[in-house]
């Protein structure tokens, strides 16, 4: 099993401050996300603001991504491509995804908006996400295994007769994107690697109105349902603390 890296206060502190310029970024773009702007338009402006933040945007280049964000509308689970082309209309179901380095330690969260009248399907999807994430970072403390925060995922957006995906999952993170452990959205409890104080990890719940499966479009990024149902996407980067978990990514 690889290394699951502690962190420091220096590195918690640059991690944290990291977190809240970009949740206090998601707050400001929700105001673009309308009818009629286009996803590049949104790209756009989260890079340049991330600058203002002194926040390195950590998706572009990695694995030669060309975008600060990856911006994915109703069929489409994650890593959705910005483009020029992509015009939001009333009824469509965003998820913004973006990753922010300060001083070389990294933040990553996901957030969900709806462009005018979202459909009921889509808010209860949502919501599910969401209540899914929560009570994920609820179980997080030191003494936990990991396994228990996957299965406390799957036991509600199954519950409520919603997939999860199993092709991404969420991970650690620090100076890098990606770190050890892979933190699955599925699984039994009592597996896997026990909760430290000073990790920090992307809980990141993917969620499907009907089958969890994907298919990887022709970029090589785009990952839609596989059967046009809508999906759900939301994701905090939080640390484990003595008490439980610190969200480093909520203002």
């Amino acid at each position: 099993m690889e290394r699951i890296i502690i962190k420091n206060k220096s590195s918690i502190d640059k991690m944290r401050i990291a977190g809240k310029a970009l949740a206090q970024l998601m707050q400001e773009v929700a105001s673009m996300v309308i009818p009629g702007a286009s996803s590049h338009d949104i790209d756009a402006f989260m890079e340049r603001r991330m600058h203002e933040l002194e926040l390195v945007p950590a998706c572009k280049g990695y694995a030669g991504y060309r975008h600060a964000t990856l911006i994915s509308l109703n069929d489409v689970v994650v890593h959705g491509i910005p483009s020029k082309e992509i015009i939001l209309k009333s009824g469509d179901f965003v998820k913004i995804d973006v990753v922010g380095s300060y001083k070389g330690y990294c933040a990553d969260m996901a957030r969900y908006f709806f462009v005018g009248e979202a459909s009921p399907v889509a808010r209860r999807l949502a919501s599910v996400a969401q209540l899914a994430l929560d009570a994920a970072i609820a179980k997080v403390a030191p003494g936990v295994r990991l396994s228990d925060i996957s299965s406390t995922i799957q036991e509600i957006v199954e519950k409520e007769g919603f997939g999860i995906v199993r092709d991404f999952a969420g991970h650690g993170i620090g100076k890098a994107i990606h770190e050890p452990p892979q933190v699955l959205n599925y699984g039994k409890p009592g597996h896997g690697p026990v909760l430290q104080e000073g990790m920090t990890l992307a809980i990141e719940p993917m969620i499907t109105e009907k089958s969890y499966k994907v298919r990887i479009m022709s970029d090589g990024w785009t990952a839609r349902t596989i059967d046009g149902g809508l999906a759900a996407h939301v994701e905090d980067t939080i640390v484990v603390t003595k008490d439980g978990a610190e969200v480093l990514t909520r203002l």
